[in-house]
């Protein structure tokens, strides 16, 4: 996908990576992201979150479809768990270059 923002570009290379760091990097610093019920807030506790999903379920994504008015990337995750690969949507904050809420549905 051309039309991706950098961020997401980077967040999306960031995952296919494995790069906690890089992936926590995309987000400012006071940044939250809900994900299966739970909402991880702040740089650190996001790499954390997203070091041991990477662990868990060793998930890439492939983006298949982003809309810049409302902000929201469906991709294709597929990984170790049940149902992969599924479609997820993600709903984006993005301010001044970079994330500052997620939301994974």
């Amino acid at each position: 996908m051309n039309n991706l923002p950098k961020v997401i570009a980077d967040l999306v290379k960031a995952q296919n990576n494995f790069d906690s760091t890089a992936y926590a990097n995309c987000f400012t610093e006071t940044a939250g992201v809900f994900d299966e019920g739970k909402t991880h807030n702040g740089r650190k506790e996001i790499e954390n979150w997203i070091e041991k999903t990477n662990k868990e379920y060793q998930a890439t994504m492939k983006p298949l479809e982003y809309s810049e008015n409302v902000q929201t990337l469906k991709a294709e995750v597929s990984g170790s768990f049940p149902g992969s690969p599924i479609v997820l949507t993600y709903l984006f904050d993005i301010q001044n270059q970079q994330i500052q809420t997620l939301k994974i549905v």
